[in-house]
């Protein structure tokens, strides 16, 4: 019998508007992830205490943990935690970081899992990725897909703006991720998924065509949706491939080499504004651009408080992140003495 469709691992549940945070509790108490309640809440630093003490009020059988976001050692103490006790699902609340620890141990634990961002700054919320930083590198790790994703506008209008740049710059450097994907395609004839495809460009798409201002809660949503639909394109090519090229081999390196010196999503917009420039196209270099300098992020290494030298050396090392990718920067393979010549030029043209 033909295969006619194939089924993907989706939220049951998202809810993206003001007051969102309001529906967890019933979400909790109608049998569908946790009938009695008990649940382990992991909360961050940050907002994230405020919208646990209200969980823990609402749905007294819950227990809140503060974990170390973003490490592994973090998430392998969660682990413990959840082992040792008996819970019916995870709630992780707070930014990118604590839900991808918080992810990680549901997943290992065999937990559903229900993300509650309090922050917009990257693309993890609705994703089968995990990205943790162990001995100074950081590692992305596959897990199962949250169960549930709730994202209060009321929330993410108070955390810092930079958080909300960041996001920004995670989604439009899937424009740039899926050309990479389709390059590899035509040179190398690795498969690429259509669906997976159009979820990604359609995600970042959204934001660029988009003209009202950052804290808008129109914008917002928006943001937030596409930060959604950017984890689902993840879950349905099986990899982070849709949203994750070049632009993130070279923030992987700049976080290996020189300590992250932007938020994540600073990193990839800029790294995706360059090799979309390698690649000499000219629609998609205006559309980025545009839109980076829109809304106040990078786009040459000095906005990172990087030097050229910094820069070029990431990019030298960028392919080493991530081997079994191919990307504008395996194709072009460039020696040193070369990526010098691009970064100068792609400087030279972007900069202020």
């Amino acid at each position: 019998m033909p295969l006619l469709t194939r089924n993907v691992p989706t939220p049951v549940a998202i809810q993206v508007r003001a007051g969102a945070v309001a529906g967890l509790t019933p979400l909790l108490a109608d049998g569908r992830i946790s009938s009695g309640g008990r649940v382990a809440v992991a909360v961050g630093p940050g907002q994230g205490d405020d919208i646990a003490a209200e969980v823990q009020r609402t749905v007294p059988s819950a227990t809140v943990m503060s974990i170390n976001s973003g490490s592994l050692d973090g998430a392998l103490e969660l682990i413990g935690y959840l082992r040792a006790g008996w819970y019916d699902a995870v709630v992780g609340i707070g930014g990118g970081k604590t839900l991808d620890a918080a992810k990680y141990a549901a997943s290992m634990a065999g937990l559903p899992f229900v993300a509650v961002a309090t922050n917009l700054s990257n693309d993890g919320l609705a994703s089968p990725v995990a990205s943790l930083e162990s001995h100074g590198r950081k590692a992305s790790f596959g897990v199962h897909t949250p169960i549930a994703v709730f994202v209060d506008i009321d929330y993410v209008r108070d955390a810092p703006v930079r958080h909300t740049r960041s996001g920004i710059g995670d989604v439009v450097s899937n424009l740039s991720a899926v050309a990479d994907w389709q390059l590899s395609g035509a040179v190398n004839g690795e498969p690429v998924d259509g669906l997976a495809v159009a979820l990604a460009r359609t995600a970042a798409e959204a934001l660029v065509s988009r003209t009202d201002a950052i804290d808008d809660d129109g914008f917002l949503s928006t943001l937030a949706e596409s930060l959604i639909m950017s984890g689902i394109a993840m879950t349905v090519a099986g990899s982070s491939r849709p949203c994750s090229g070049a632009c993130h081999e070279i923030s992987h390196a700049l976080d290996a080499s020189h300590g992250s010196p932007g938020l994540h999503g600073e990193q990839v917009g800029l790294g995706a504004l360059f090799a979309s420039w390698l690649r000499g196209d000219a629609a998609l270099v205006e559309a980025i651009d545009r839109c980076l300098e829109r809304f106040g992020l990078p786009r040459v290494p000095a906005d990172l408080g990087l030097s050229i030298d910094d820069f070029c050396a990431a990019v030298m090392e960028a392919p080493e992140t991530r081997p079994d990718r191919f990307t504008i920067l395996e194709h072009l393979a460039m020696d040193k003495q070369q990526i010098r010549e691009r970064v100068d030029a792609f400087t030279a043209t972007f900069g202020r």
